[in-house]
Order: structure tokens, then sequence, then C-alpha cells
């Protein structure tokens, strides 16, 4: 059964949508089956994969709202092994209507029951803020990962994000877990950078990725033609720092399947 993983930070302009599209695209490179969800109605998400949102015939909204099966609006991408669930402007409206809807909190989670066998890892692109679109994304998820940006404002929001993961563990899904903290926008020149990446690592020594995504050209102009930095330019360092992105988590988690493996003589008949 695939990995669930949202990637959400309430603050806007972190890096969250570009961790997800190049996550996603990284994974599939990897040879992993990847689905990437976008639930912000902004969109972004799927436009970075070359989707044309005036050309869609169905999106998120209508698998939250409308129970159409998830399969019927998933797009393949350029990658092979990598798919996008859509959103549009419609999704704007989807929070409150969902507000007087039944377990509307665990909406998402129904939406993905029938999809995650499919997939190695789907991804999430949750919008920036803490509304009732993101609280389905962690309901829904087995982990979160925070894309952070190295500036002044990085640690402001991060307690708020964190408190919220810790309610939602207590009432709505005691499985979730933080997968990591991954350093974005990384300005080498800049002090603030690096004060900010230490400070970081100082606070939550376990959570943070080695790897830290510079601030990148390459990495910026390729939402513009609907790619990932992979397919656009694959020897940038933006495209190199998601890759390593990729293989840090891989690596996460085969050390977290083993660790939950039993072992051999644990697992023996006795004699």
């Amino acid at each position: 059964m695939g990995r669930i993983i949202c990637i959400s930070n309430q603050k806007g302009g972190v890096g969250k949508t570009t961790t997800a599209i190049n996550l996603a695209a990284s994974l599939a490179a990897a040879e992993r089956k990847t689905l990437l969800l976008d639930l912000d109605p902004q969109g972004n998400a799927g436009s970075g994969l070359g989707i044309d949102k005036s050309q869609l015939t169905g999106s998120i909204y209508d698998a939250l709202i409308d129970e159409r099966p998830l399969e019927e609006v998933i797009l393949p991408t350029e990658l092979r092994y990598l798919d996008v669930a859509p959103a549009t402007a419609d999704l704007t409206g989807a929070e409150v209507e969902l507000v007087n809807t039944p377990n509307r909190e665990k909406r998402l989670r129904t939406v993905l029951d029938g999809i995650r066998r499919k997939y190695d890892y789907v991804l999430i692109d949750c919008p920036p803020s803490l509304g009732l679109l993101t609280l389905n994304a962690l309901t829904a998820a087995d982990a979160v990962l925070i894309p952070l940006q190295t500036e002044y404002y990085a640690m402001e929001g991060l307690a708020q994000l964190l408190s919220t993961i810790e309610l939602v563990q207590r009432s709505l899904n005691p499985k979730l877990a933080v997968d990591g903290i991954v350093l974005t926008m990384f300005d080498s020149r800049a002090n603030i950078s690096h004060q900010v990446s230490e400070e970081v690592r100082r606070v939550f020594p376990q959570l943070v990725f080695s790897t830290v995504v510079p601030r990148n050209v390459r990495l910026a102009e390729s939402p513009s033609f609907g790619k990932p930095v992979l397919l656009y330019d694959i020897r940038s360092k933006g495209c190199e720092a998601y890759l390593a992105v990729a293989r840090e988590l891989l690596k996460r988690d085969k050390a977290k399947l083993k660790r939950a493996a039993p072992s051999p003589r644990a697992s023996a008949p006795a004699r």
C-alpha cells in the first residue's frame, strides 16, 4: 500500500508547490509509481506538470464534493511513473460546501482509499492555510513533509503547524507522523540563510533533511514551461537538490521499514 505524504506549510511562498512537483518527479524518476494530488485551488501543481486547466473534464473537486471516482480525474504526465489529480478554482468553495457534511474531515481519506494501492507514493500539495482542505489532507496522510524557506519569518508559522499536527494526531489520525523538514530557497551568499538553517537544525535535529534546496533560476523557470525541473534542466542545481531529497526520503523510508520488521528470532516458532 502506497504512502500518503502531505506537503504542507500555511505560510505562502515557501516552495511548497515547487517541492511537491519536483519531489514527485524525482520519485517517478526512481521508478516509484507516484500520484501528485493537487489540493490547492490555485491549481499550480497541475499546471506545473503541463496540465491545461481550461481543458479539464474533472478535478479533485468532483471527487471530494460530488463523489466522482478519483480514477476518472487522474491524468498521466510526461513521466512514465507520475500521474496527477489536478485542481481548479472550483476547489475554492469546497471548504464552505464541506462544512455541513458528515465526517467532513475524512472526505479525502475516503476518496483515496480505493486508489492508494496503485501507487508507491501519493503526494498531496496542500493550500497555504490550515483550513478544512489541509485538515482533510492531514487526516488522510501517513506523514507530513514541511518545506521551510531559509528566511527571517521561517519559524513564525512552524510552531502553529506542528501544533495542528498534534491536534490531528490526538483526534483524527493517530498514525500521522512528521517525515521531516526540507529547507528551501537557500542563498549561500546571505547570512540569514545560514542562520535560519543552523537554528532549525538545532531545534529539530532529527527532522531536518540533510539536503538543502537552493535558490535556482532554472527551478523558478520550469513551471512556466509546464515541466518539472527534471525535464527542463536535469543538470541544474535545483534538479540535483530535489533528486537528493528523493533519495533521502527513500533511504529514510527503507530504514523505517527495517525497524518495523520483526526480527527472525522474534518470529521463529518456540520449540
